[in-house]
């Protein structure tokens, strides 16, 4: 239970960090006094019963009718308050809900957690004995979109709904305590024993036991919905994977073998459904039976008293209103225990991923990045690694003056591809020193990435295109050859990357960036592999026109062509060696 408050504590502390977080929680005074208005309401009702019913046993038409008109005020009253606090709750609900999104999005984001936790640098959170306690942690898209709404939505529900019932308790106890001002006699079979303020204790009582068997039957609820939850997650990702590789797909003719993938996954959801509407419908014939059966009870436990002449029959009426209501308060964990389980359930996932996150974004690194003032890009003693500590390759030594061309060339799984993202400050398995120069960077890796949106948006990223000039725009895309696109507004919201633009096109749309970042350093990550040489060489041509004083650090399959002069280094050389202070221009760097 310590940790279910845990778990909410720190999911609340985003609700309330940054500006109006004050404002936010007087706001949700304000609705918390609006609920409890209800109860007021309540014990207007069980007091008008008393009167209503009064009068119709006295036959006294005129005030019946009163009743009725007074019923109708109160019922007025209620409503206008009811209304106006749903009001206020949405607002409340959508403000704590934006808060705990951004505040998700920023844990998330910072210091690349995403990406630590989509690699094997985090792998290991997939298995909850070696993370924090709680699930796994898998499809982050589903724990921001869907479960900060879920823990907002319910939350506010649950504890709106609980401080009412908790401060109504109250009133309708004092309430009944001062109707049931009469003892309950066993006499009649055979026990010399009267119970004074009976109602009281037999309420109690009767919530009590009804309590411990709800839980009893219900307790399997939490991992189950937590389950549901994950599978339809992981189905909804299957479709949407098919959605972002529809040509690959669909040139393989993998349409038999996506639809295994849709089918296993659908199957283990009707699995875990099974297990869940077989644990409500054994719930549920406890407390469908009780919830239907709570507002009868009471005119059964309070007709001895009628019986004995101690209440009229609007007396009758009015305790059995009174009794119901202390039953109903009491009854709040019956009646949501579902919506209880569905909560912890959200929240236990939530307060997972988001700790997760943070772990995530505090993952140290073995190779140490720091900052020069010189133009150079200096590797010393680097070695990376797999995440189990499989070497991958060594870099005793090696120097990069700014302005140079460099080709990495090395075969295949050698880990070129590794050590673009360590000098880029991704990968931290390894160990040595990569000292960068205080200069803009640029890193292309080998699938570009293109933002929802228009050209102008995929060629701008990671900035956006209102920073720039539309002419700035067309022209960068003129000069990679894709002026011809320059208008086209995809408008579309799926996921699929490239929006529609072959592979030629899609590099050249990443080549445009630089034109617009004027970076001095340039890392590309195979850059032209889906262009011919002679493409490949009008492009780098034009990029070297353009950017005299850039560096360019080439991953690739074979020299790049049209930048010059092109130094190569071989990482497959059991050491790589550094030029001196300058330059060497040789075509190969021996090992």
């Amino acid at each position: 239970m310590s940790q279910i408050f845990a778990q909410f504590w720190r999911l609340m502390k985003l609700c309330l960090a940054g500006p109006g977080g004050k404002w936010s929680i007087a706001l949700f005074a304000i609705i918390v006094a609006l609920d409890l208005g209800g109860v007021y309401a309540t014990i207007l009702i069980v007091g008008w019963t008393g009167a209503f019913y009064g009068a119709l046993e006295a036959m006294d038409g005129a005030e019946a009718v009163r009743q009725v008109g007074i019923f109708g005020m109160i019922v007025a009253g209620n409503s206008a308050r009811h209304l106006i606090g749903q009001l206020m709750r949405k607002r409340l609900e959508m403000l704590w809900r934006g808060r705990l999104t951004s505040g998700a999005l920023d844990i998330w984001l910072s210091n690349k957690a995403y990406w630590h936790m989509a690699n094997a640098t985090f792998a290991h959170w997939g298995d909850t004995s070696k993370g924090p306690k709680g699930y796994a942690v898998d499809n982050p898209d589903q724990r921001i979109a869907d479960d900060c709404r879920i823990f907002i939505t319910s939350l506010l529900g649950e504890v709106l709904d609980m401080i009412s019932r908790i401060v109504g308790l109250f009133s309708y106890i004092a309430l009944l305590w001062s109707l049931t001002n009469f003892p309950l006699s066993l006499a009649p079979i055979g026990i010399n024993i009267e119970i004074p303020n009976y109602m009281i204790w037999a309420a109690f009582v009767y919530v009590a036991l009804a309590s411990l068997l709800t839980h009893a039957l219900g307790y399997p609820l939490k991992g189950l919905v937590v389950e549901q939850q994950r599978r339809e997650a992981n189905f909804r990702f299957a479709l949407a994977r098919l959605r972002s590789s529809f040509d690959e797909v669909a040139m393989s003719n993998g349409e038999r073998a996506e639809r295994g993938v849709f089918d296993t996954r659908f199957d283990a959801i009707v699995s875990n459904w099974k297990k869940l509407v077989n644990r409500e419908l054994i719930l549920g014939c406890f407390t469908y039976p009780f919830n239907h059966s709570v507002l009868r009870i009471p005119l059964f436990v309070a007709l001895p008293g009628y019986l004995a002449g101690h209440v009229a029959f609007g007396g009758l009426m009015q305790l059995s209103t009174a009794f119901s209501s202390v039953v109903t308060s009491l009854s709040w964990f019956i009646f949501s225990y579902r919506d209880l389980a569905e909560l912890v359930a959200a929240s236990s996932r939530l307060d997972n991923f988001l700790e997760a996150a943070k772990a995530a974004g505090a993952t140290g690194s073995g190779i140490v990045h720091d900052t020069t003032t010189g133009p150079v890009l200096s590797l010393r003693g680097v070695r990376v690694t797999t995440p189990e500590t499989r070497p991958l390759l060594d870099v005793p030594a090696m120097d990069i003056h700014q302005g140079e061309a460099i080709w990495l060339r090395g075969a295949s799984g050698l880990g070129k591809t590794t050590l673009m993202k360590a000098l880029a400050g991704l990968w931290p398995h390894g160990a040595g020193t990569i000292s960068s120069p205080d200069a803009s960077m640029a890193f292309l890796p080998q699938r570009p990435y293109f933002p929802i949106g228009t050209v102008r948006d995929a060629l701008a990223y990671p900035r956006a295109a209102g920073d720039y000039s539309v002419e700035a725009l067309d022209m960068a895309l003129e000069k990679v050859g894709l002026g011809h696109i320059a208008g086209i507004e995809f408008g579309r919201s799926d996921t699929r990357t490239g929006h529609g633009l072959s592979g030629g096109e899609q590099q050249r749309l990443a080549l445009a960036r630089l034109l617009l970042l004027q970076p001095q350093w340039a890392l590309l990550d195979e850059p032209a592999s889906a262009l011919d040489q002679a493409a490949e060489a009008e492009l780098f041509a034009m990029l070297r026109r353009e950017l005299p004083e850039t560096a360019f650090i080439i991953v690739a399959h074979r020299q790049p062509q049209g930048l010059g002069e092109v130094r190569t280094i071989d990482l497959g050389s059991a050491a790589i060696s550094a030029p001196s202070i300058l330059p060497q221009r040789p075509d190969t760097v021996p090992a």
